[in-house]
């Protein structure tokens, strides 16, 4: 999936092309009105591209995608990401020697940082209900086993196509974020695990394409996270998940009132969190039937 990123995106892009398994390229633009278009047809002209005719995020960008694969697996790459030559490879390996994994997921390496260090070797999912990336900022020879994990990035991984469909698919109205820990989550619910394969090595500019210390990070981060406890996590679990979010944003509102010293962070900000809430629900009927749809 892509999002007016033509200085990105064909490096991604070359660097699938050097993939030693083959494979076939589905190019999700979501709405791209920066030459997107016309770079895919110019230098990649043998690329599947879906076009959307509105920004979907990623979550809906690659759920659009999924519809148009026929393949046992599909393989997930941020346009902001590179691959070495043998990634898929190494990702297909896994999938065929443990049948009982229904994603792995990659040792993704902070591009142009030195010494090099890693941004993600699988989701986490922490004791506070938030998702996290494992190792991040750790130097980039740590994590080097292969191993279980809670979740895939859904900046670089492979999925078992049919088993992605039954759970659902990619939760389109998530938008940007945690849409990887949520279908992990649900994956694992239906009797899945989830690998990690270090020698699958993929570059990755983060927070390229979205700023990871904007206000609208907060709010999908907030509001999705939410919801994913509605889809995903035990009753209990999600309402306490739900009551401490209302708890803190009482707190803050009480200490904005009275002129207390607040918390910076965006996410800790009333305004913000009130928009995240209403947003979540807003989507609550929505998490609910799909809660019940994955049993």
């Amino acid at each position: 999936m892509t999002w007016n990123a033509a200085d990105l995106v064909a490096a991604c892009l070359d660097s699938l092309a050097r993939q030693t398994l083959p494979h076939r390229v589905v190019v999700v633009d979501n709405a791209s009105a920066d030459g997107t278009t016309d770079l895919l047809a110019r230098r990649f002209p043998d690329v599947h591209v879906v076009r959307t005719p509105e920004n979907v995020g990623f979550a809906g960008g690659v759920a659009a995608g999924l519809a148009v694969v026929d393949t046992p697996f599909v393989a997930l790459l941020n346009n902001d990401a590179v691959a070495e030559p043998d990634w898929l490879a190494r990702l297909a390996a896994v999938l065929e020697s443990h049948p009982e994994a229904a994603a792995v997921t990659s040792r993704l390496l902070l591009t142009d940082v030195e010494p090099p260090t890693l941004n993600n070797a699988g989701v986490l999912l922490l004791d506070d209900g938030y998702g996290a990336d494992r190792g991040l900022g750790a130097p980039a020879d740590e994590y080097a086993k292969a191993d279980e994990v809670f979740g895939f990035s859904g900046g670089a991984a492979l999925l078992r196509t049919d088993a992605l469909r039954a759970v659902g698919g990619f939760p389109a109205p998530f938008f940007l974020y945690y849409e990887d820990t949520d279908t992990s989550w649900r994956l694992r619910r239906a009797g899945w695990t989830v690998r990690y394969e270090p020698s699958a090595v993929v570059h990755h500019r983060h927070s390229a394409t979205a700023d990871q210390t904007s206000p609208m990070f907060a709010y999908w981060n907030e509001r999705n996270r939410l919801l994913m406890h509605v889809r995903c996590a035990p009753i209990g679990a999600a309402l306490a998940v739900w009551f401490r979010f209302v708890l803190t944003t009482a707190s803050l509102t009480a200490r904005r009132l009275t002129g207390a010293p607040r918390p910076a962070a965006h996410q800790q900000r009333v305004p913000l969190r009130l928009r995240a809430l209403a947003g979540a629900l807003r989507l609550l009927p929505w998490a609910l039937r799909t809660r019940r749809a994955a049993g």
